[in-house]
């Protein structure tokens, strides 16, 4: 089995992790995309220095783009650093772009980016998914739900 390259000290390879979609979206598919990036990217990722929390996905143009996402500028690129907020290609089948464009016009939905990793062979994929946006009244069930669950569960296992 080969030696794959460890980000930050983590063993799965993620580098970040979009929380707040969960809670302020109700996610319906996910897809696995590549991205394009610099070599300057690509080692500040290793390094985990990425945000997502901001960031969605928008079909333009028969690509799918990466918006608003963060990549911090490498400190070791010095004049040949990367842009940190601009905006990234993202590469998925004809298909699944078709099928991500037509869900975005027709049924409203948005596209959320919800992990940033490297997978099992050290390269940088991204984990996006459709979804729709929730309201404060379902967070706030959705919360008690899970408070509920939360407390269910302890009182099973004192018992």
């Amino acid at each position: 089995m080969a030696k794959t390259p460890q980000t930050k000290g983590r063993s799965d390879g993620l580098v970040a992790e979009n929380r707040r979609s969960r809670r302020d979206y109700e996610v319906e598919d996910t897809l696995e995309a590549g991205i394009v990036l610099t070599g300057s990217e690509v080692k500040s990722l290793r390094e985990g220095k990425a945000n997502i929390a901001e960031a969605y996905v928008s079909p333009e143009n028969g690509e799918l783009w990466l918006i608003n996402c963060e990549i911090q500028a490498y400190k070791g690129a010095n004049r040949f650093n990367h842009e940190p907020r601009r905006k990234r290609k993202l590469l998925v089948s004809r298909r699944e772009l078709s099928k991500l464009a037509q869900e975005v016009e027709r049924a409203g939905r948005t596209i959320v980016p919800l992990k940033f990793y490297f997978n099992d062979r050290g390269i940088a994929k991204i984990l996006i998914g459709t979804a729709t946006g929730r309201k404060n009244f379902d967070k706030r069930a959705n919360e008690a739900k899970r408070d509920w669950n939360r407390q269910k569960a302890r009182i099973l296992k004192e018992g």
